[in-house]
């Protein structure tokens, strides 16, 4: 019986780890993303992405100039 109460201790100590972790990401990336397209209000991380963005999304269009 020495397995059946290993088993109970795992199985406590895994559902302990697993509640900690737990929750929404939304927090986090909210503040990761600090640039918007003006055209189409995409979030993005930086500037870079801004102009990759242009040159894919909007390529009739100039990308604004760096506002830091």
């Amino acid at each position: 019986m020495t397995r059946g109460k290993q088993k109970i201790e795992a199985q406590k100590r895994n559902a302990e780890r697993n509640q900690k972790g737990k929750g929404s990401q939304l927090e986090a990336r909210a503040v990761g993303l600090k640039v918007i397209c003006p055209i189409c209000k995409a979030h993005l991380a930086n500037q870079n992405q801004l102009v990759d963005h242009y040159a894919s999304k909007h390529p009739k269009e100039k990308p604004p100039a760096e506002s830091s």
